[in-house]
């Protein structure tokens, strides 16, 4: 991208045309209204409901219909494994799409892994007895008023938590 000019230098130049039209973040003028957006996201959660039930049990959970784009279906799968299943069933997918009235040719699958189930956070042991003592012994002994009112709340904790 940087050609020599007349004069032996290098210049930068601009690509005038994107690698790959239609790739990538459009402007928000080329999205449409957000009527049009919800309206496009309402058709292909339908097309995904109807496709995805056609597949056998296990495979429904795993994949989500994601896209029709020139005449293709595009898929998302959790793993390469479910993916390739899905790819198995290419030929009932596509006789279920023409079935409700979609023009599609092909199916192409994608993988993206789950995001990890968030977990509940750990709740936290209760102070022991033990440690609520060497709370209160501890707690005469510090110079700060506020560190000492601490140890003394954090220590009056343990005695409510214990059953």
């Amino acid at each position: 991208m940087f050609p020599k000019s007349n004069s032996g230098t290098m210049q930068r130049t601009s690509p005038s045309t994107p690698r790959h039209p239609g790739h990538g973040p459009k402007s928000i003028v080329e999205c449409g209204s957000f009527a049009t957006l919800a309206r496009k996201a309402h058709v292909l959660e339908a097309l995904d409901r109807a496709l995805r039930q056609t597949l056998p049990s296990p495979l429904r959970e795993q994949v989500r219909f994601a896209n029709l784009r020139n005449e293709r279906l595009v898929f998302l799968a959790s793993s390469p494994a479910w993916a390739s299943r899905l790819r198995l069933m290419q030929t009932q997918i596509l006789a279920a799409a023409h079935a409700i009235g979609t023009c599609a040719s092909s199916v192409t699958v994608k993988v993206v892994p789950q995001p990890p189930a968030a977990s509940a956070p750990a709740r936290p042991k209760p102070l022991s007895p033990a440690a609520a003592t060497h709370l209160r012994a501890t707690a005469p002994s510090l110079s700060d008023p506020e560190l000492r009112a601490l140890f003394l709340e954090l220590a009056s904790l343990a005695e409510t938590l214990d059953p």
